[in-house]
C-alpha cells in the first residue's frame, strides 16, 4: 500500500521559532548502528516533513506533522536535527518524567488500496497520556 497522507500529532521540547514551515534534510542510516538515523547531507535520501505549530505550553510545542516521504525515524530525525527533540524519545532525545514514551501519534493515514484502488481513511483519537499532557 501506498500511503498518500499522513498526519501525526508529536509533542516537541522547546518553542519553535517558526509556527510552521517544512524540513527538508535528507536521512541516512546513522554510521555503525543498525537502528539510528541521521542527517547526512551526501549520502541521505530525501525526506520532507510538513510542520504546523497547534499549541505552545511552557516549554513545549504541540505540533502537526505532515509526511512527505516515509523515512524511518523522519519526524524523530528532523525534529532532533533543529534542536526539538520529540519529549520521551530516548533514541533522539531524552527519557521524560511526563511521559513513558515517545509523544508521537499518527492520527490519520490515508491511502488507495493498491488492490481494490479504493481510498481508505484511518482515523484514531489522541491516547490518554498525550491528552493528559496537553490539556
Amino acid at each position: 500500500m501506498v500511503f498518500s497522507k499522513k498526519n501525526i500529532c508529536v509533542l516537541f521540547l522547546g518553542i519553535l521559532e517558526n509556527k510552521f514551515g517544512t524540513i527538508s534534510f535528507p536521512i541516512a542510516r546513522k554510521a555503525g548502528s543498525i537502528i539510528e538515523r541521521e542527517v547526512n547531507r551526501t549520502a541521505g535520501q530525501i525526506a520532507i516533513t510538513d510542520y504546523d505549530v497547534i499549541r505552545e505550553l511552557n516549554n513545549y510545542s504541540l505540533v502537526d506533522c505532515k509526511l512527505k516521504t516515509g523515512r524511518t525515524h523522519q519526524i524523530r530525525v528532523h525534529m532532533k536535527a533543529i534542536g526539538h527533540p520529540i519529549v520521551g524519545d530516548t533514541l533522539y532525545g531524552c527519557a521524560s518524567s511526563l511521559i513513558s514514551r515517545q509523544a508521537l501519534h499518527s492520527y490519520q493515514i490515508e491511502c488507495v488500496h493498491p488492490v481494490s484502488k479504493k481510498f481508505l481513511s484511518f482515523s484514531c483519537g489522541l491516547p490518554k497520556d498525550i491528552k493528559a499532557l496537553i490539556i
